[in-house]
Formats: C-alpha cells, sequence, structure tokens
C-alpha cells in the first residue's frame, strides 16, 4: 500500500462521515482536538494502524506522530500486546472483583518508580489526577492547590483554569461551567517562573493541599523545566508540607522507562500515570508515599472508586507493554530516530531561515512557529503564529505525515518509526516549509 503516499489525496469518505457524526455527536467528535478545528479542515477517519502507520478511511497511508497522543511507543497493533489482549478477552472483558494481573502490574510499576510505593489503578489520565489532588487534600486537611498556565491534568473542574491541550487549542483559558467556587481554591502560575511560586507558596502555605506539574509539559506543545526549577518545586513543597503531584500521564515510560523524575532525579510525593501503562487501551494511575495512598478507602476516609478500574484486558496489554520496554532497548532505538529527525529539521529549518523553535525531549517533540529563541511557558507558546501552523500540518498532510493537529501538542517517535520514515518526514517538512506564508 506504500503506493498511497503518491498522487493527489481524496478524503470524500471521512467528509462524508463527519458530517454524518456531527448529527449525533457533539462537534462530531469524541474529544475536541480530533475535530481538527484549529487547523481549518475536516478530520480523518481512521480504518486502521499498524507500526508507525495510519490508514483512513479513504485508502490514504500516513506516518504517524501523534500515537493516539502518546500510548503507541511499540506502535500500532504491537504483535505481543495484541496477543496479550486477545488471551485477555478470551478470559472476560470485565469482572468488576480483582485479579492476580492487577498485582502484576503494580508490582511492575512500583519496581520501575522509586517514589510509587503503593498504586491506584484508574480508567483514565483524568481520573486518576482528580483522585491525586482529593487524597492530597485529604492528607493535608487544606483546600487550595497550585496548577501551572499551559499545564494539562484532565477536565475535573478544579484543573480547568488556565490549562493547556485542547482547552489551550481552542483559546478558552477556563471551561464554562466550571464551578466558581471549586475554581476559586486553584492558583495559577506561570511554569517556570520560581519567583512567582516562591510568592504564591509564602502567602498561602497553610492553605495549600499540593502543587501538581507536568514536569516536562506536553500540553503547551513540549516545553523544558529550566535547570533548577523542579528542584525548587520540590524543595519549598517539602519545606511547608505540601504534597508535590507529578502528572506524567505523557512523560511516564514514554522519555525514559522511569519517566520524568528518572531524567530529573526528582522524587515527588505523587505520581500520575496513563497512555502507556494500558498498551494504548483506557487506563491511568496514581500513586505514591505509602502513608499518603494509605488514607484511600477501603483502608482510608479518602473516597475513590471505579467499576472498571483494573479492567483485565486493559491491564493485560500494559503488562505486555511494560515487559517489553523492560527488556528491549526501546528507548536507545527512539533516541536514535529522534535525533536524526531533529537534527534533519533544524537543517532545514535554518537552510530556509523559517522563524521556528523545535523544542524536544527524547520522543517528544513540537514546532513552535515563533520568533522566539525558547518557548518556557504558555505565555511565548499563546504568541505563536497558529496561522502558518495551521497551513503547514495541512501541507505536511497531504504529503502523508499525520502531525497532531493543534500547535499546542506534543508529536510522538516510536520504535517502530524507521530510517525511511525519518527521512521521508525531513524532506516533506522541506518542500512544506519552503511554500509556506509566515507572518514573521
Amino acid at each position: 500500500m506504500d503506493n498511497v503516499f503518491k498522487g493527489k489525496r481524496s478524503f470524500l469518505k471521512s467528509s462524508a462521515s463527519f458530517k454524518l457524526a456531527r448529527k449525533f455527536i457533539p462537534g462530531g467528535v469524541n474529544s475536541p482536538v480530533r475535530a481538527f478545528k484549529a487547523v481549518g479542515r475536516d478530520p480523518l477517519f481512521i480504518s486502521k494502524g499498524k507500526g508507525a502507520y495510519l490508514y483512513d478511511i479513504d485508502g490514504n497511508k500516513y506516518i504517524d506522530y501523534v500515537m493516539s497522543w502518546g500510548p503507541m511507543i511499540l506502535g500500532h497493533a504491537d504483535p505481543m500486546v495484541t496477543r496479550s489482549v486477545v488471551r485477555a478477552l478470551k478470559r472476560g472483558t470485565s469482572f468488576g472483583a480483582p485479579t492476580q494481573k492487577e498485582t502484576e502490574l503494580a508490582r511492575i510499576v512500583t519496581d520501575i518508580y522509586p517514589s510509587i510505593k503503593k498504586i491506584r489503578l484508574t480508567s483514565s489520565g483524568t481520573e486518576a489526577a482528580m483522585s491525586a489532588i482529593r487524597l492530597a487534600r485529604g492528607f493535608t486537611g487544606r483546600e487550595k492547590i497550585i496548577k501551572f498556565e499551559g499545564c494539562y491534568h484532565g477536565h475535573a473542574d478544579s484543573l480547568l483554569v488556565k490549562a493547556g491541550s485542547g482547552a489551550a487549542t481552542f483559546g478558552v483559558p477556563s471551561s464554562s461551567g466550571v464551578n466558581k467556587n471549586v475554581a476559586r481554591n486553584t492558583i495559577a502560575l506561570p511554569f517556570n517562573d520560581i519567583e512567582r511560586f516562591e510568592y504564591a507558596v509564602a502567602k498561602e502555605k497553610d492553605n495549600l493541599a499540593c502543587v501538581i506539574v507536568e514536569p516536562i509539559p506536553a500540553n503547551m506543545g513540549v516545553v523544558l523545566p529550566k535547570p533548577g526549577f523542579l528542584n525548587r518545586l520540590r524543595r519549598v513543597t517539602r519545606d511547608n508540607g505540601i504534597v508535590l503531584i507529578f502528572d506524567e500521564v505523557i512523560t511516564g515510560f514514554r522519555v525514559a522507562l522511569g519517566g520524568a523524575q528518572e531524567l530529573c532525579g526528582i522524587t515527588p510525593d505523587l505520581t500520575v500515570l496513563g497512555k502507556i501503562l494500558g498498551g494504548g487501551l483506557p487506563v491511568g494511575a496514581f500513586g505514591g508515599r505509602a502513608d499518603i495512598m494509605g488514607l484511600l478507602s477501603p483502608d482510608g476516609p479518602v473516597y475513590q472508586a471505579g467499576t472498571l478500574s483494573g479492567n483485565p484486558v486493559a491491564v493485560e496489554a500494559g503488562i505486555a507493554t511494560l515487559r517489553i520496554l523492560m527488556k528491549n532497548d526501546i528507548y536507545g532505538k527512539i533516541q536514535k530516530s529522534g535525533d536524526a529527525l531533529e537534527s534533519g529539521l533544524r537543517r532545514v529549518i535554518g537552510r530556509l531561515d523559517r522563524k521556528i523553535a523545535l523544542q524536544r525531549c527524547g520522543s517528544l517533540f513540537t514546532l513552535f512557529f515563533t520568533d522566539k529563541k525558547e518557548i518556557l511557558d504558555y505565555n511565548d507558546a499563546s504568541t505563536c503564529d497558529t496561522g502558518a501552523f495551521a497551513e503547514f500540518f495541512r501541507k505536511m498532510l497531504g504529503q502523508g505525515i499525520y502531525l497532531a493537529p493543534s500547535q499546542f501538542e506534543a508529536n510522538f517517535v516510536s520504535a517502530r518509526h524507521t530510517g525511511k520514515d525519518i527521512k521521508k518526514t525531513i524532506e516533506c517538512a522541506e518542500r512544506a516549509l519552503t511554500k509556506l506564508n509566515m507572518k514573521n
């Protein structure tokens, strides 16, 4: 099917499917960014994925850098993961009762993450982040939380204040319908601004339950923490009895086996996980210090529950994925592919003299269309030329390269991207950027 990379593409079936979907589903999609609204076209409807590729219902093939927003680190339909899912399906899809596999997955995670002594599985990252904050409030007896602008922790009310991801894509700093009394307890600060952080803690320390942060933000595009920023968060929270929560839904098992906390050498009190933990199936988790986790019901007074938490099919997929990641040099391969992609894109950007900031951490990368040398926070990201990004996205899509359909999202390299895929991506980027109209 490699011939589908060639020639003019038809999207008639996807367009017709989108039109039908809008009759029954708000916006025609079940998650906002999928609508492609920010990039000025109808979304693709996918028929299948295999390895590093997606195929739409019109028969077009794409090199995929969305990878289901991160979890497909092994590529789509990995044979070992697929076999594990089939085995699990034959035993039943849900029991509403404990299984030994839940304990096995929990043990694997606690072996990989020294900061996690106990872990509770959920069905999504949103649920995990929401539950971790409730637990922090129960542990400290305090109400207020600190989050950072542009960091996305799911769509719970208290976390949609100046959020990233889809909220940033559509220019919504918070959401209509959010309970104002709940939002009032959320303090949103600029990422990488340690002075503002220390001032806020000094003012509110007796009221602060937790600080939640993406240690390497990926929901306003990939933004790297300044040297010492995360260390200072750790020191200040520890000194003031504030729970530090690392949201590693995206970075967990992605930037390294042990996530961002392995890279930066910092031990948070609680960690939120998701994405890869279920091998691409719906799953999330939160875990950390035993004394904090011990407050969860049924052992303690903090209630958290979920009928599908620890779903046997998702757990089986997660175990298979983590075993592969632990036994093979997946990260070395991905790092090599990421290095090749980054160096090639930088050569193209430099040769064409385009004002684009390329930011990357391991397998995560974002092209920011801006004259800034570096994006340090949400304010920087929000000044990017989203029109130029949208045009670039469309030109790449037309050549068979499927990027995240938002300036404010990360792209992902997988273990299945080949040298040929990387070379083609760089060539397509050069053609797209050569013809691109930019404001700056």
